[in-house]
């Protein structure tokens, strides 16, 4: 199957009606330990007419090998770009979709604490659902779309950032809770993953409030 690079059509065209583009996605909500993740990037008129880096694709179809280097060049490619958290004991206490807000919003705050200014600013969100701005502490314009990741260069960059972010975080918990695979799973539902709570418990990364012995194999 070919896959398709991203394009900068729709960030071009969102960009005749405001000075900057933010565009977020998500990683982590699937998994059954470690934080959700966030990634930002920013895009203004002059970065949307730079080229596309070679290999940027949403970070589900690029190896795991390659993420890192794709990741550089697509945080060197844009103005500005960040990673927001919430914890495994965050979606526990408010659940899965506020947990993603508040990463979301954490990793907007953090474009802006580098310069971005919000008050003509549009955040273009993957998916069809703005879990942002409830959640954020000032008004935002926000415009969710499907398949954004896998379209909009822009996105694809936050994809991918936060993707290998995640990763390397999940690796780093490894080497402290070994049993549990995160090096190879990152924290999703493989089978040896599963094994493995069901020998020994849960850690305090685990998302307890979720039914994870029985869980389904997630990605």
């Amino acid at each position: 199957m070919t896959v398709v690079a991203p394009k900068l059509t729709l960030e071009r065209s969102l960009l005749s009606e405001c000075e900057l583009i933010i565009s977020l996605d998500e990683v982590g909500r699937g998994a059954l330990a470690g934080p959700v993740a966030v990634g930002a990037a920013v895009m203004d008129a002059a970065g949307a007419r730079r080229r596309v880096p070679e290999g940027l694709r949403d970070s589900k179809l690029v190896t795991e090998k390659r993420r890192p280097d794709v990741a550089l060049r697509a945080a060197a490619w844009v103005q500005a770009s960040s990673v927001g958290w919430a914890s495994a004991a965050e979606v526990d206490e408010v659940g899965i979709m506020r947990a993603l807000g508040l990463a979301a919003s954490r990793a907007v705050q953090n474009v802006v604490d580098q310069g971005a200014a919000l008050h003509n600013a549009l955040i273009l969100l993957d998916g069809n659902h703005d879990y942002l701005s409830a959640v954020h502490p000032e008004p935002l314009r926000v415009r969710p779309v499907i398949k954004a990741d896998r379209d909009c260069a822009s996105v694809s960059a936050a994809s991918v950032i936060a993707k290998v972010a995640r990763d390397a975080y999940m690796t780093d918990l490894h080497e402290t809770y070994p049993m549990y695979q995160w090096d190879r799973n990152k924290g999703y539902a493989s089978a040896e993953h599963r094994d493995a709570i069901r020998s020994l418990g849960l850690s305090q990364y685990h998302r307890a409030s979720w039914a994870i012995t029985d869980a389904p194999t997630l990605f």
